[in-house]
C-alpha cells in the first residue's frame, strides 16, 4: 500500500515540478491560447471554471472563446458593459453555448460583476498576492455556480499547470470527481461504498501537505485507462501495484 501511495504522490509532484507549458484545456488552439493568457485575459480561466457544469470539461472550457467570437472581443471592459439579457442572448444564439444557456448566462454575468467590484476588473488579483491555499479556494467559492469540486480544481490548475505561487498547498483538496473516486476505490485507497466526501478526507490523510497532489494523476488514470467498463489495465502505470488488477489476473 505504501508503495502505491508513494508512486501516485511522486507522479503528482512530478507534474507540479515541471516547467510551465500551455495547457490543452479544449484541444482547440485559439480557445486554449485565450485560457492560457493570464497576463491579458485572466478572467477567461475564471469564467471557464464558472461554466464547468453539466457538460464535458472540454466543451465547457470552450465557452469563453465561443463568447469572444460572438461578441467580437473578450476585453474585460467590454464584458463589463453587458447586461444580463445581452449575456443570455450571446450565450443562446445562434446555438446554445451551454447545455443550460439561461442559467449559466446569469452565472457568467454575475462572475463579471464580482471581478469588477471586488478585484477592480482584474481577475488575476484572485491569486497574484501570494495567497494561502485556503484563501485561494475560498475566493473561487464566492462565484455563483462554483462549488467545492470546481474551486479545488481551479486552485489545482493554477498551482500545478500555471505555476502560480501560493503560501501553502494544505487546503487544496482533490476535486471530488467520479474519475478520481473510482480510481481511489480500485487502488484500494477507499472502501467500495465510499462517498465523494470521504475521498477528500482520505486524500488529506494520505498527503496532508498537499491533498490535491492526487487530483491530476488519478483523474488522468480514470479518464484514460481505468474506465467504468472494460478498463485498460495493461496500459496504466499503476497496474503493477493495483489490487484490482492483481485480483483480475488471478481469476
Amino acid at each position: 500500500m505504501q508503495n502505491l501511495i508513494k508512486k501516485l504522490v511522486h507522479r503528482g509532484e512530478h507534474l507540479l515540478s515541471e516547467p510551465f507549458r500551455p495547457s490543452e484545456f479544449t484541444k482547440h488552439e485559439e480557445s486554449d491560447r485565450l485560457l492560457n493568457d493570464l497576463d491579458h485575459y485572466p478572467h477567461a480561466l475564471v469564467l471557464a471554471c464558472v461554466m464547468d457544469r453539466g457538460m464535458s470539461a472540454e466543451k465547457a472550457w470552450s465557452i469563453p472563446y465561443g463568447f469572444k467570437t460572438r461578441l467580437g472581443s473578450f476585453e474585460f471592459r467590454h464584458l463589463q458593459k453587458l447586461s444580463v439579457d445581452e449575456v443570455k442572448r450571446l450565450m443562446s444564439k445562434p446555438t446554445p453555448l451551454h447545455r443550460w444557456p439561461q442559467r449559466m448566462a446569469k452565472n457568467f454575468h454575475s462572475a463579471i460583476q464580482l471581478i469588477a467590484e471586488k478585484y477592480s476588473g482584474n481577475a488575476s488579483s484572485i491569486w497574484r498576492d501570494y495567497p494561502a491555499s485556503a484563501t485561494l479556494v475560498r475566493r473561487f467559492l464566492e462565484f455563483d455556480g462554483i462549488g467545492v469540486k470546481i474551486a479545488n480544481m481551479a486552485a489545482n490548475i493554477l498551482v500545478r499547470e500555471m505555476k502560480i505561487p501560493v503560501r501553502d498547498e494544505t487546503s487544496i483538496d482533490v476535486s471530488p470527481d467520479v474519475q478520481v473516486l473510482r480510481v481511489f476505490k480500485r487502488l484500494g485507497l477507499l472502501r467500495t461504498e465510499a462517498k465523494k466526501e470521504e475521498l477528500i478526507y482520505r486524500a488529506r490523510e494520505l498527503n496532508p501537505r498537499y491533498p490535491g497532489v492526487f487530483d491530476r494523476p488519478a483523474w488522468k488514470i480514470g479518464r484514460s485507462w481505468c474506465r467504468p467498463q472494460n478498463p485498460r489495465c495493461g496500459e496504466c502505470y499503476m497496474s503493477d501495484c493495483c489490487p484490482t488488477h492483481t485480483r483480475s489476473q488471478t481469476k
